[in-house]
Order: C-alpha cells, then sequence, then structure tokens
C-alpha cells in the first residue's frame, strides 16, 4: 500500500474529547434558549467560537482541532464569534 495516501481518518485531525466539549457546550447553549435566554445562549456559542479560533492560532498544529489550514480554521472560528455578536446586537437595535 503507498505509504503517501492521505489520512482521512478524524483520529488524525483533533482531538475527540474537545470535540466533545465543544458539543456540551452547544446543548448547554440550546437549553439555554430554550429556557428563553436567547442573548445569553448566543453569547454562549460566540465565546466557544472565540475561544476556539484563538487556541486554533496559537498553538497552531499542536491544536485540538483541524479542519483545514491554521488561518482557515481560526478566521472562520473568529468570524462566527463576532459575526454572532454583532447579529444579535444588529437585531437588538432594531427592537
Amino acid at each position: 500500500m503507498n505509504r503517501k495516501h492521505p489520512f482521512v481518518s478524524e483520529s488524525h485531525e483533533g482531538n475527540p474529547v474537545y470535540e466533545w466539549c465543544l458539543l456540551a457546550v452547544v446543548v448547554i447553549a440550546a437549553v439555554v434558549a430554550v429556557l428563553g435566554y436567547t442573548t445569553a445562549a448566543t453569547v454562549i456559542i460566540a465565546v466557544a467560537a472565540v475561544l476556539s479560533g484563538l487556541l486554533r492560532l496559537f498553538l497552531r498544529d499542536r491544536s485540538p482541532f483541524k479542519v483545514r489550514s491554521v488561518a482557515f480554521d481560526a478566521f472562520i472560528s473568529l468570524a462566527l464569534g463576532i459575526g454572532l455578536i454583532a447579529l444579535d446586537f444588529s437585531v437588538r437595535i432594531l427592537f
């Protein structure tokens, strides 16, 4: 078998414990949203996204999650976090 074949297994891409922790954060945010605290749920998801982006940016190859390149992962995570806060803020201004 060719040794240069790219890995397709997720075990080489990230840390499953970190991914399960992010899932727990999303579940907590969903429960908070169902209880009627949508701003708090938005902040929970946004903070998790920003922290994940900063973690990926600072730890680079030692990061607990990897999807694409460091720049892509950090940009998407940071943009999601900042975008969620900006969207929530803009909706609050409208009403």
